[in-house]
């Protein structure tokens, strides 16, 4: 039975990831297949340059994360000060942002783009990945072996290269992926920062598939980008693993310290780090209040009307079609991604090496949408979804099921680990007294998970808020959502509709910011060990 229960748990995440992923991606890409030259567009130049610019600009950017990342972890794992849960609550703010807002805080900051303003720009969104997943781990680490080096004489450099260093590799390889999988599927920073002028494999397919129509060359493109993304999911998959394996752990509150020696030194490192995350966010808020004629508000005034011209609703009209999207996604999601959990922590509670190894292989298939090109979903949608009752295509439903797809492996990643850490001893004894599974996880692991669960929730709400991607692609003209209302007036010439595009972004900006705040107060005590 309990077999039986596993796979019923896991028959929905399933079929919402074959029905709504695997047959779109695999539709289209049959489709370029038919229609022939994919071979052809393999072997151009141009798709290998594409690649190794693709690939190049993610290195940079996870190279330029853990950097920064790292001392932001040692201040929030070692450090002892007032400051380190509002540093804490602030990391969150740059994930969870839009990529509109994001590449329009940089363009205020550089308007003239590059290469390197797009490797700050992925950055900057992902320092939150390595400073909270390393952090959480190195909280927890017994730092005795570290004193045990330095009182035999190392120097504090040497003990942690050689003590504590190997014993955080794991997370460190884990949060490296993650971020290298969303440097590399980035779409509004470049198409926002690269300005025509650098492209990845994201943004051409989205040139090849919406204006030029070329639909072998995007399935070439898509092919080299999955194969991307699947090494990045097989590393990471490999390093959390052995992260969940890793290290003699301590209660986080014996490990943290005041700051003394060279230790300033990285804590300052920390703060520099925090200033410059602050700096796009400051230079946004600045940009919106900049007019010809000094400092103003016309462009929150604008949002009450629709530019000049560029957008068929109010920005206003825009925003609440964000938060109704945005809601039913987040309702979607949070009943497949629990479900999904559930499922894969009972396969992994499960004696069978078949059901631990089929729990592993849907682990990893959920987490394939992060790093598939959205506009590859997208038109997949319109190329397969009719033959499905009610022709989705037309159906107010399509955005909010492709962020669904989006936000289901957040939702995933965030209360899997809190589910596993629920000592199973307590379903037993609950079990024993003659609770039927239903019961146990209601009575048992719903009280202990309810934070994570609100938590993942909100998470998954203010992503969903901000998905650009698939939107752009899909959102009907008369039901635009924000973010895709932001690029609309930003393409368009006109000083009214630059002001009221940087408005909408601080707006947006703002929301995401008090959500990251509830999801930080939500989250569950030693949260960031395991998953980010």
């Amino acid at each position: 039975m309990r077999g039986l229960g596993v796979v019923a748990l896991a028959a929905v995440p399933t079929a919402f990831l074959g029905v709504l992923f695997a047959w779109p991606v695999v539709a289209i890409l049959r489709l370029g297949v038919t229609d022939g030259g994919v071979a052809a567009a393999l072997a151009q130049a141009q798709t290998w340059d594409l690649a190794a610019f693709t690939l190049g600009q993610a290195a940079a950017s996870t190279a330029v994360a853990v950097l920064a990342g790292m001392p932001v972890a040692f201040l929030l794992a070692r450090v002892r000060l007032r400051a380190a849960g509002w540093v804490r609550t602030f990391l969150l703010v740059p994930f969870v942002l839009p990529t509109v807002v994001v590449g329009l805080a940089f363009k205020a900051l550089w308007p003239g783009g590059g290469v390197a303003t797009i490797v700050l720009a992925n950055a900057f969104f992902n320092v939150a990945v390595v400073a909270r997943t390393v952090g959480g781990l190195w909280a927890h680490l017994d730092r005795r072996a570290e004193d045990a080096a330095r009182s035999l004489g190392a120097s504090p450099w040497h003990a942690f290269r050689t003590v504590t260093l190997p014993a955080l590799a794991p997370a460190l390889a884990s949060s490296a992926a993650v971020v290298f999988l969303f440097c590399s599927t980035s779409f509004g920073v470049v198409l926002i920062l690269g300005g025509g002028r650098y492209r990845t494999l994201e943004t051409e397919i989205y040139l090849r598939t919406v204006e030029l129509l070329d639909l072998p060359g995007a399935a070439a493109l898509s092919l080299v980008q999955l194969a991307a993304v699947v090494g990045a999911l097989v590393v990471g998959g490999v390093a959390r693993r052995r992260r969940e394996r890793a290290a003699p752990l301590r209660a986080p509150v014996t490990t943290a310290r005041r700051p003394a020696g060279r230790e300033r030194w990285v804590v300052g490192a920390a703060f520099t780090v925090v200033a410059g995350l602050l700096a796009p966010i400051v230079a946004l808020v600045l940009r919106s209040l900049s007019t010809r004629d000094g400092w103003g508000l016309d462009g929150y005034r604008a949002l009450a009307g629709s530019g000049d011209g560029a957008l068929s609703v109010t920005g206003w009209e825009a925003a609440l079609n964000s938060l109704q999207t945005a809601f039913d996604a987040t309702m979607l999601a949070m009943i497949v991604g629990v479900l999904a959990a559930v499922a894969l922590v009972a396969a992994g509670r499960a004696r069978g090496r078949g059901a631990r190894l089929a729990g592993e292989t849907l682990d990893a298939a959920l987490m394939l949408p992060l790093g598939v090109s959205a506009v590859t979903v997208g038109f997949g949608y319109l190329v397969t979804l009719d033959a499905l009752p009610g022709d989705l295509r037309t159906s107010p439903l399509l955005v909010p099921l492709a962020q669904a797809l989006v936000v289901v492996p957040l939702v995933i990643r965030m209360v899997l680990p809190v589910l596993r850490s629920v000592d199973d001893r307590l379903r037993q004894a609950a079990a024993t007294l003659g609770a039927a599974p239903v019961r146990v996880w209601w009575t048992v692991d719903l009280p202990l998970a309810a934070r994570s669960l609100a938590a993942a929730a909100a998470f998954g709400y203010v992503v969903a808020i901000g998905e650009f991607g698939a939107t752009s692609f899909l959102a009907r003209p008369a039901a635009p959502t924000l973010p895709v209302a932001i690029n609309e007036l930003i393409s368009r010439p006109g000083e009214l509709n630059t002001q009221t595009a940087y408005a909408a972004c601080t707006l947006l900006m703002l929301v995401t910011a008090g959500v990251a705040a509830v999801i930080d107060r939500l989250r569950a005590p030693h949260a960031d060990v395991g998953e980010f």
